[in-house]
């Protein structure tokens, strides 16, 4: 069961809708993927429709905006996916959606990793719909399989924060997790979503709050690495297994408890990014069986 359904869907007969309504369609939905995403609270140290987390430079209206102003980069990287381009014109574009998200929150980087990952799945989407010979593929695989190669041997932006830890602590970050097929989002999110829609019908938020939990518990997550070094990583992977290991969104008071990690991620400055924009990639790739 989904945590969400896109309404697109691949036809196995080869009748899906032409091109540019599929297209359309799956930005549409990476769209709204980046929506459920900051809609989903409580989430440690992460901004939400209920509070800004860590951050004091952007909050829920932020994340909208810049989610609306990514639409039509997401169409075109599908478009892009459709027609099989190489990943030096999938970045090209990506270049440009982050300049539109940045313009469209004053300069605050509020998606970068998601412009990234949900751009590479949103290609592997609109190859998928183009052409039948993917019709049973993932979207990981597809990404893999397609632009693997270049995405490890990529240029490096080397005053990124996710490419100095990386450097500094040998995390893998996103590069090596888009590289491989973003196995964070197929063992990790989704399961997760599926599972938790088992113990929490009708809550899609509690769903995507199990996620959130179960992501940040096992992630090398480069945001926390940067705000608390190892340490800080440390303590927010024990703080979401322990969580989990209480029974997660099955007990009474999970609300509280989650609500209480929360504060103590605020607390310590800690905000796992890199586990949002794997939450939004699992909603989306969920979405998008």
């Amino acid at each position: 069961m989904n945590a969400a359904t896109c309404p697109l869907a691949w036809d196995p007969n080869g009748k899906a809708a032409r091109i540019d309504d599929a297209c359309a369609g799956i930005a549409a939905w990476a769209e709204r993927s980046l929506h459920l995403e900051v809609q989903t609270w409580p989430k440690p140290g992460l901004v939400s429709h209920v509070d800004a987390g860590s951050h004091s430079d952007m909050n829920a209206d932020t994340f909208i905006r810049s989610a609306q102003a990514l639409y039509p980069y997401f169409e075109l990287l599908a478009h892009a996916g459709a027609r099989r381009a190489d990943m030096t014109a999938l970045r090209k574009i990506g270049l440009r959606a982050e300049q539109a998200m940045l313009a469209a929150t004053h300069g605050v980087n509020t998606h970068r990793g998601a412009i990234f990952g949900i751009g590479l799945l949103s290609a592997a989407a609109g190859l998928r719909n183009a052409h039948g010979a993917y019709a049973h593929a993932s979207l990981g695989a597809i990404v893999t399989r397609e632009w693997g190669h270049a995405i490890e041997a990529g240029p490096r932006a080397a005053d990124s924060h996710g490419e100095v830890v990386a450097h500094r602590y040998g995390a893998g970050g996103a590069r090596r997790e888009a590289a491989r097929g973003f196995p964070s989002v197929y063992e990790v999110g989704i399961p997760a979503l599926r599972d938790a829609a088992a113990h929490a019908p009708g809550d899609p938020e509690a769903m995507r709050v199990h996620a959130c939990f179960a992501l940040i518990a096992v992630v090398e997550d480069t945001n926390l690495l940067h705000r608390g070094g190892p340490d800080g990583l440390a303590f927010a992977q024990r703080e979401a297994r322990a969580f989990l290991d209480r029974g997660g969104i099955v007990q009474p008071d999970w609300r509280a408890q989650a609500t209480a990690i929360h504060h103590a991620f605020v607390s310590r400055n800690l905000s796992p990014g890199g586990s949002a924009d794997l939450l939004a990639m699992s909603i989306f790739a969920d979405g998008l069986p």
